[in-house]
């Protein structure tokens, strides 16, 4: 690689982006769970007759209690690797731009140093002893 050519500003609407994103994938686990569990109870179970309370213990309400507990894991793993993910790009966008920084008033600095110029007569190559 011969350098790096990151624009920050490009950075920071990228983020922007995958910000809203990463709010709407929050926003619909929430969601989800406040809603499975009610769409359990609602689907009721097998028995027919009965004028009680819903209970969630039909059919649906165990496949639904699957689909949680297998995918449950996943989610928050997606949801906690986004989160780092947005984190690390803007640490690395910041130290970036610091570096861009640093290197621009090492230059800065370097050009305002007087030059040393050689004494007459010396090539600045030393000779090589036989």
């Amino acid at each position: 690689m011969t350098g790096w050519d990151i624009s920050p500003s490009g950075v920071q609407g990228a983020l922007k982006k995958a910000a809203v994103s990463a709010e709407d994938l929050s926003t619909a686990g929430t969601n989800l769970s406040d809603t499975l569990p009610r769409t359990a109870t609602a689907a009721g179970t097998v028995a027919s007759g009965y004028t009680g309370p819903a209970l969630a213990t039909g059919p649906v309400a165990a496949a639904l209690g699957e689909f949680m507990q297998h995918w449950q894991k996943d989610l928050r793993y997606v949801v906690e690797r986004t989160g780092k993910s947005l984190t690390g790009a803007v640490e690395a966008t910041t130290e970036y731009a610091k570096g861009d920084l640093t290197m621009a008033a090492q230059a800065q600095h370097a050009a305002i140093q007087e030059p040393v110029p050689a004494p007459p007569g010396f090539s600045g190559k030393q000779a090589v002893s036989e």
